[in-house]
């Protein structure tokens, strides 16, 4: 019994790992979509960023009925539908781009991110309680591994499908002012046509990997069973709210991942600031998630055998607030691997290093012990991660009035409150009681 349990394990992780390379690919190819739609369909700062808001706020608003359709059909069944869903979305970008409109675009995006609701409601769960809950860290470095590999990749697909090395005296043309509006609008129709193939071929692939998820082996697991309320938790609870850690923790999750795609989807216009062009500064997206796959492989190495997940999260919480304090600070201009920048830029770049193990610790801190809580509370944390949509619209906000680089001190309080979670908040057990003795 005991070997046909890690059998199932170790097919469960090979099988979410390769959904976690999927969500790489569909989500992370925002930070060059970012800056192709505010040049393509001529944005502000501030309307560039919904591309993310419209992508993520799915999670804010279909959280709670997507563990309700998991707990109606399952996560196999869950799993499949989130990606048939996925690829409706993609094909969504086909009839945006005919008519160069940026509010289709964004439905396409929302639609591909309430298929990513659906999916990772089934496996950010799944990936936590499929093993010893105190490895659980371990696990998800190593998904975020699949994720992050996929991020560093996609901006440079995207990039190389779609744009052409003749490109930087296009975007000069257009940024020239000298054009007649005809003219103008014909060269945009063009450029925004070049999405049409890419996104084709994504939503056959994603309704292909849906069809292989239904007749795969993933074996269905009992999140109830396997993640057992504990017994000195404070006495049954009637409510998901009565778990403080637990909803601190989503708050800590709301923050961190706003923190995170700042420093990913951000990164390119404020290569932009700099004198770069699009196809210079691609690269910097990527750059920022070598630094995460490199903070996993040290999870993987470090946790739990010589640091507890814990203290862990704590050092890096500690780490992203200095590293951003120097993002906003520092001015110095550099050359570094090729590109003449503001020393600031990788510092922002640097912030992958701790952000790669801020959720892994968030995640099993915030659901250990919810017993038959399990799947509202995982619903909570995936809401959570709405601050992929929020905190880019509000730094862009800031960016239109106060310039690139001092709109980063928004991450100066988001990481005082991630140190309050690592040191004090997960430890709370009761709104009424003092923390529990041991953390």
């Amino acid at each position: 019994m005991e070997a046909y349990n890690k059998r199932n394990t170790t097919v469960a992780i090979v099988i979410v790992g390769v959904m976690f390379f999927v969500f790489g690919l569909v989500s992370w190819v925002n930070a060059i979509l970012i800056p192709y739609f505010k040049i393509a369909c001529e944005l502000t700062h501030f309307e560039s960023y919904f591309v993310a808001f419209a992508f993520y706020i799915a999670y804010l608003c279909l959280s709670l009925p997507a563990a309700h359709v998991l707990n109606k059909i399952g996560y196999k069944r869950g799993i499949m539908y989130g990606f048939f869903c996925m690829a409706l979305g993609a094909l969504l970008f086909i009839p945006a781009a005919l008519t160069r409109m940026y509010g289709i675009f964004l439905s396409g995006l929302f639609v591909i991110g309430a298929g990513l609701t659906m999916l990772q409601s089934a496996a950010n769960p799944y990936i936590t309680i499929v093993g010893p809950i105190e490895s659980a860290a371990k696990r998800i470095s190593i998904m975020g591994i699949f994720n992050k590999f996929a991020g560093i990749i996609s901006p440079l697909i995207f990039a190389a499908v779609v744009l052409k090395a003749s490109d930087s005296n296009l975007f000069a043309l257009l940024d020239s002012g000298t054009l007649d509006e005809a003219s103008k609008n014909l060269m945009l129709d063009s450029l925004i046509r070049r999405v049409i193939p890419p996104y084709a071929v994504l939503s056959g692939l994603l309704l292909l990997f849906g069809i292989y998820i239904r007749y795969s082996v993933l074996p269905e697991i009992d999140p109830v069973e396997n993640n057992k309320e504990e017994e000195n938790s404070g006495g049954k609870r009637s409510s998901v709210l009565q778990f403080p850690y637990l909803v601190l923790g989503a708050v800590a999750l709301f923050i961190h991942v706003g923190t995170q795609i700042i420093a990913i989807d951000t990164i390119i216009s404020y290569a932009n600031s700099m004198g770069m062009d699009l196809l210079k500064a691609k690269a910097f997206p990527s750059f920022t998630l070598a630094a995460t796959i490199i903070g996993y492989l040290l999870g993987i190495i470090l946790i739990p055998k010589y640091l507890s997940q814990t203290r862990m999260l704590q050092l890096c919480c500690i780490t992203g607030l200095l590293l951003s304090m120097a993002v906003v600070f520092v001015t110095k201009k550099v050359d570094f691997l090729g590109y003449n920048s503001n020393l600031s830029i990788w510092f922002l770049c640097a912030l992958g290093l701790p952000n790669s193990l801020i959720y892994a610790g968030i995640w099993p801190l915030s659901i250990k012990g919810l017993g038959r809580f399990t799947k509202v509370g995982s619903s909570m944390l995936i809401m959570g991660l709405s601050g992929n949509a929020i905190m880019p619209v509000v730094y862009g906000y800031f960016a239109d009035i106060h310039g690139l680089q001092h709109a980063y001190f928004l991450l100066i309080p988001c990481y005082l409150y991630l140190i309050f979670f690592a040191v004090y908040g997960h430890r709370i057990r009761s709104w009424t009681k003092s923390l529990e003795q041991k953390s």
